[in-house]
């Protein structure tokens, strides 16, 4: 017979709200074991007690049999002196302690939920709430740690005792699940504009053509039936949203399929827990109102991921637009009174309820990219789980991010938690929600930063934010640098690497603005070792709004012209032109506004209504058949890059007739043979073989694509993003990265540097 042993046993990741205990629980039952699990600020700490090969067997299953939502992060076993006794239980939780514990994702109703919801002879049958432990709402009704239900927002829904048998039954699926409820107990649907069932009413609302605002786990949305040309056209008026495509949610997999083409790799995107919206090739001639996603080549498509969803879609039986609720620009509405001012003037009727959202929350965009998923906007079903940091930070650190897509990071240990994606800072709402974000954080996670890294431009809101903070430390980290450090990051590397960060604008250390540049980085530090040629950005940031001025700069450069695109703007052109050959307009290296240039040129876009517009048109124009490229000089030391190869070349094939789409694929393909080409020879000088891209124009997935096809080909190794976005909501991650990274140097005893 084996002898009789104790462990004491500590467990850390994200092991609460999951159904962590009752597996404990279960385990300890299977074997035969005494003792208790529990919640406090550090995890989950559990004792188990009986046979030493059955003690020996429950170590093992804690990590290697963890339920579906769990993260374990780390196992450690103690020996205890054995106490006797029988019987295991879930213990409470004590109070105090300093809270080192993970919060998990919100995660989309599972199977079981989703049987029950249609079960006409279940007791949560149509119940818009109903959760497990397994899935439903957690970042964003969790206000502390541990994770109970008195520190959720569920606090106020006491349950009722059939909710609290299944609660206390440890072989029921809903034992310890914080947000348990019934139709009895829990949250209850409202309809705004009339009687009757709420969900009835609101889809009758939307086949009518209404606006209708629907309060999700992270915030509201505002939907319209997704094939009704009126109702989509009201809602871009009311949303003040121009152009920028809407997010479309569909019924199941099939109306996904109708809609767009699917391949695996997104399909299991659409189904997986997280439910982001995922971007994937639209199909012609769809059921899709031409206001929903107009001129684009993609749409952003999901899946229902609350109960609410799945019963107003089952409903409908049709797509609907689904798109965050708010003037274009400001933050998501989350708090009912605020959605019933700001959103008034935009909804006709409202589908709310009286469960709080604590933190706003948007839905995650991704998209896939060589069979790799890649995170363009991280929030709702990833935030808060912590990207693991290769190498632990010594201190706390904050990183504030960028101006645009900002998102925050705070960093302890080998945790480095990036926010939900925060927005542009460029009002005052989204300035509030940033502050408000990291507080939150801070408190959740207990991290205490006395570093706080921050980008070099001193006019970022975020970069002013860190200035003003007291007793802490600042380390300013450059834009472009920031953005290489969080794909080494995102892929758990130290470097050195040649980096190759592509985007819109950065502050660079000369003065001029960075966009189109070649680093050889590590964690710690930087050089710039190449860029784009850089040219002028006549009327500065007037410049990224009106491409064809960025168009007309590059042409000058070029020494070429373009008449249809100079008749187009007779009025302003020599004006233009003037500026740009005075001296006076601000210089940039920018690979984005390179994009917005070539875009104007082949008639594409001339102005901009958001952010990035022009380059994803030009991606989406080019002819993935054409595997031809324009040549490119690079020469020097930094090396410097001849764009107005590519502008002429672009020019010269547009005034001999050439088709648009062709010469938008030659344009990619010949910027992607010279970021090869740069990196070839920037390797033969320094002999680093590993190059990291990262940037925003990187979320090009035909640019990317070839990129990468080019740097295999030349033998280079290939680091890109997937978990953290390769845009400016990577930033502070990568600011956290070097940040930490320089503090460890730093802090190192001088005889082991």
């Amino acid at each position: 017979m084996n002898a009789r042993t104790r462990v004491s046993v500590r467990v850390r990741g994200v092991v609460q709200g999951v159904g962590y205990r009752p597996f404990v629980h279960g385990l300890a039952q299977r074997f035969g074991l005494a003792g208790f699990v529990g919640n406090d600020a550090a995890g989950v700490f559990a004792e188990a007690e009986g046979d030493e090969s059955g003690v020996a067997e429950f170590v093992a299953a804690l990590r290697a049999q963890a339920p579906p939502l769990a993260v374990v992060d780390d196992v450690r076993v103690e020996a205890a002196p054995p106490r006797g006794g029988s019987g295991f239980e879930i213990v409470a939780s004590p109070a105090g302690g300093s809270a080192e514990t993970l919060v998990s994702a919100d995660s989309a109703t599972c199977p079981d939920c989703l049987r029950e919801l249609f079960d006409p002879g279940d007791r949560r049958y149509r119940y818009p709430f109903v959760n497990c432990t397994n899935c439903g709402p957690r970042f964003t009704i969790v206000r502390g740690v541990p994770y109970d239900r008195p520190r959720t927002t569920m606090a106020g829904f006491p349950m009722c005792a059939e909710c609290r048998a299944e609660y206390e039954d440890p072989a029921d699926r809903r034992f310890h699940a914080q947000p348990v409820c019934c139709p009895g107990c829990g949250p209850s649907l409202r309809f705004s504009a009339g009687g009757g069932d709420p969900l009835t009413a609101a889809a009758a609302a939307l086949r009518a053509g209404a606006v209708l605002a629907v309060k999700g786990l992270g915030g509201y949305h505002l939907a319209v039936v997704a094939s009704d040309e009126g109702a989509a056209s009201a809602l871009r008026g009311r949303k003040h949203r121009a152009e920028k495509p809407f997010a479309v949610m569909v019924p199941d997999l099939r109306s996904a399929r109708e809609l767009a083409e699917v391949d695996g790799a997104a399909e299991e995107l659409l189904c997986g827990r997280r439910r982001p919206i995922v971007l994937v090739p639209r199909k012609s001639g769809t059921v899709l109102a031409p206001s929903v996603a107009p001129g684009n080549r993609r749409i952003g498509l999901l899946l229902p991921y609350t109960p609410l969803h799945h019963l107003l879609l089952a409903e409908l039986a049709v797509p609907i637009v689904l798109t965050s609720a708010n003037v274009s620009d400001e933050p998501i509405v989350y708090q009912d009174a605020d959605a019933f001012a700001r959103l008034g003037a935009i909804a006709d009727a409202f589908l709310t309820h009286d469960r709080d959202i604590h933190v706003r929350t948007d839905d995650s965009v991704v998209q896939v990219c060589r069979g790799r998923e890649q995170v363009q906007r991280r929030s709702r079903g990833y935030a808060p789980e912590p990207v693991r940091l290769h190498r632990p930070a010594p201190v706390h650190v904050l990183g504030v991010g960028a101006e645009l897509k900002n998102t925050f990071c705070l960093a302890k240990a080998d945790h480095a938690f990036v926010s939900h994606h925060i927005g542009d800072l460029e009002n005052y709402e989204t300035l509030t929600a940033f502050a408000e974000g990291i507080e939150h954080y801070r408190g959740l996670f207990d991290v205490r930063p006395t570093v706080v890294a921050h980008d070099l431009h001193p006019e970022y809101l975020s970069t002013k934010y860190a200035l003003e903070l007291d007793g802490v430390e600042l380390v300013g980290v450059q834009h472009h640098h920031a953005h290489i450090a969080s794909c080494l990051a995102d892929n758990g590397e130290d470097g050195p690497v040649l980096g190759v960060a592509f985007d819109g604008t950065g502050f660079g250390p000369d003065g001029t603005i960075w966009g189109g540049e070649f680093l050889v980085a590590d964690l710690a530090g930087f050089r710039r070792a190449g860029h784009l040629a850089p040219v002028p950005m006549p009327g500065g940031a007037t410049a990224i709004r009106q491409p064809w001025r960025m168009a007309a700069a590059h042409l000058a450069a070029a020494g070429v012209s373009a008449p249809a695109l100079r008749e187009r703007h007779a009025a302003q052109w020599d004006a233009v032109v003037r500026l740009a050959d005075s001296g006076l307009a601000p210089a940039t290296s920018s690979a984005g506004r390179l994009f917005d240039a070539v875009a104007a040129l082949l008639g594409v876009r001339d102005t901009s209504s958001y952010e990035g517009q022009a380059a994803i048109e030009l991606e989406q124009l080019a002819d993935p058949g054409e595997r031809g490229g324009y040549p490119m000089e690079f020469g020097g030391y930094p090396v410097q890059l001849s764009v107005s190869d590519l502008v002429r070349a672009v020019a010269e094939d547009l005034r001999a007739g050439a088709d648009p789409a062709v010469i938008a694929a030659r344009f990619h393909q010949g910027l992607a043979d010279a970021v090869a080409g740069t990196c070839v020879r920037l390797r033969e000088r320094t002999g680093i073989g590993t190059v990291a891209l990262s940037g925003g124009v990187f979320q090009n997935v035909l640019l990317l694509d070839r990129t990468c096809a080019a740097l295999a080909a030349a033998g280079l190794r290939v680091l890109t993003h997937s978990r953290i976005p390769a845009n400016d909501g990577g930033i502070s991650l990568g600011q956290v990265a070097v940040a930490a990274s320089r503090t460890t140097a730093r802090d190192r005893p001088r005889e082991s540097r």
